[in-house]
């Protein structure tokens, strides 16, 4: 509604003091005020209505007005109740800061204005609402096209003022309406994100109303219309794959006719999501294809012939036949029949997807297929990787999980885990079922570590750690307290920092001037705290055998 409205309406008793020329602005809410400064709790677009208490001098009305000129609202309205007049100043400030101002008679109750504003905006709203969905399903039905999602966030913008945005489950940005303006932070993307799985993984019913900053978002679930109702499937299967819708708004007061509509609008959304998952059926058929072949044993050329057929799906215009890297990937749950097969491909196709790509089609040039409990990613790089090994241009294990561990752990709940494991890069049909062991093996190194979210590379299979998970629970255990409880012992009696010293000394190679410069010690104070090491283990750090034994141990403590 428009400010010109109310004060058209008599009942409100309203009377502008200043700002005729703003009259046309929106009202999209109310809120009553007499802190000094409201700021944490305005979104831009209220009337806001004081009694005046926070004032004292004329001196404390240019800092108001200016607080709520920033934060946008869109206008005030000062009660008579208490001071009568509105004091002069207050109309100076609102006037510099051209914030329309209201003075309310003092027979007409906050209550009142507070009721006829919610009223108004909620219908005007939900009628608009009601258009906005119209409006989208008959453009979806005059194309085979439909629009996309970000059609449907324009339209949520421009007829009613709502900044939404569409985010996957690991909080990357798929789609934002040009109304919205900037997108949002990546790291406010994985909060939002992680709050809708751990939400939907305890079966709270949404919208989801998450808190950030003076902001609220409402987060509505978007679930793929092609699936069996939600009812009649165990959360687990779809809580990793499900996009959400992100509202700047608290939902909380919503009417349920309108908590409808915005429902109607993530099922225009989920058909685009459906759309898209159907685009990813060819570069699934070809994965399954080719990794069937290398699994049955097939001749290196057959597969290299697949690999032909699957190169210009994957990387449209490359010259050279491309090289490849093999991704592995599993996701676990604590008790329950639950199929993990495709919901690790779901996830592994998200993760894998170029994090500076947003749409619902982003350039995912990979091909994923599940057999039984893992998913298998084939993907391609261009010829030069064949120089570095993947370990340049191809994936990294140790950032592959960095941008999505937030929202993964949320969305686990502490009875599942995601590992996954990465191949070197290959340069022919012949290295890769070589590849998809090496892709295994890492992943079950990452299954062997603690965490909710591990990853391990082809690096780490030519190193001790390849064998460290390996080792029983007990024995580590045994090994590591034989060696390093004496010292834990002595630095929490006597803060000698002798394991501190012990990491230092191993990583310097037994240098005893690197290690002193190191921890800004005098060499002779570092002899003395290796004398204690040595003294209190009974192991002679001059002896590689007993270096290796330290390192081992502080290793797999």
């Amino acid at each position: 509604m428009r400010l010109r409205a109310l004060l058209d309406t008599d009942a409100l008793g309203l009377r502008l003091l200043g700002g005729e020329d703003e009259l046309d602005r929106t009202v999209r809410g109310v809120m009553t005020t007499d802190l000094r400064d409201p700021s944490r709790y305005l979104s831009g677009g209220e009337l806001v209505l004081t009694g005046l208490a926070w004032r004292r001098d004329a001196a404390d009305s240019e800092p108001f007005v200016r607080i709520l000129a920033q934060a946008g609202v869109a206008a005030l309205a000062a009660g008579e109740a208490e001071l009568g007049d509105i004091p002069e100043d207050l109309v100076t400030a609102c006037a510099r800061h051209r914030l329309p101002l209201f003075a309310v008679h003092e027979s007409v109750a906050f209550a009142t204005i507070t009721e006829h504003v919610v009223r108004q905006v909620s219908g005007e709203r939900a009628g608009d609402l009601a258009a906005v969905v119209d409006r989208h399903r008959r453009m979806m039905t005059s194309g085979p096209a439909g629009g996309g999602p970000d059609v449907v966030l324009d339209l949520l913008g421009s007829d009613l003022d709502l900044r939404a945005w569409v985010l996957s489950p690991t909080g990357r940005l798929i789609a934002g309406s040009e109304a919205a303006g900037p997108a949002l932070p990546a790291e406010l993307c994985a909060t939002l994100a992680a709050e809708h799985l751990a939400a939907a993984r305890t079966g709270r019913r949404g919208p989801h109303r998450v808190p950030a900053g003076p902001t609220t978002y409402s987060l509505f679930p978007i679930r793929s219309s092609a699936r069996a109702p939600q009812a009649a499937r165990d959360v687990r299967e779809t809580v990793l794959s499900d996009w959400v819708l992100a509202v700047e708004a608290d939902a909380g007061d919503w009417a349920e006719e309108r908590l409808d509509l915005l429902q109607g609008v993530t099922q225009l959304i989920a058909v685009e999501r459906d759309r898209r998952d159907a685009a990813r059926t060819v570069r699934r058929r070809l994965a399954q294809e080719v990794l069937e072949l290398v699994q049955t044993g097939a001749a290196p050329a057959e597969i290299a012939a697949r690999l032909r057929v699957a190169a210009p799906v994957l990387l449209p215009g490359l010259g050279a036949a491309p090289h490849w890297q093999v991704v592995v990937a599993r996701v676990e749950w604590d008790g329950g029949e639950v199929e993990t097969g495709p919901v690790a491909q779901s996830l592994l196709e998200e993760i894998l997807v170029d994090p500076l790509a947003t749409g619902p089609e982003p350039s995912d040039r990979i091909a994923v297929a599940h057999v039984g409990d893992e998913a298998i990613a084939l993907v391609p790089l261009p010829a030069v990787a064949a120089e570095h090994d993947g370990s340049e241009t191809g994936v990294l294990a140790d950032t592959l999980l960095a941008a999505v561990r937030e929202p993964l752990s949320a969305g686990l709940d502490g009875d599942g885990r995601v590992t996954l494991g990465v191949s070197a890069a290959v340069h022919s049909a012949e290295g890769l079922r070589g590849a998809l062991e090496e892709a295994r093996h890492a992943r079950r190194v990452a299954g062997a570590r603690t965490g909710r979210v591990c990853a391990a590379g082809h690096q780490e299979l030519a190193s001790h750690v390849l064998l460290l998970p390996f080792v029983p629970d007990d024995v580590r255990r045994a090994f590591t307290a034989r060696l390093l409880d004496p010292l834990r012992d002595y630095d929490r009696r006597h803060r000698a920092e002798l394991i501190p010293t012990l990491e230092a000394f191993l990583e310097c190679d037994g240098s005893w001037t690197r290690c002193a410069s190191r921890l800004h010690l005098h060499v002779n104070t570092l002899r003395y705290r290796v004398g204690r090491i040595e003294q209190l283990t009974g192991r002679d750090l001059s002896r590689l055998e007993d270096k290796l034994d330290f390192f081992l141990a502080l290793r797999m403590s």
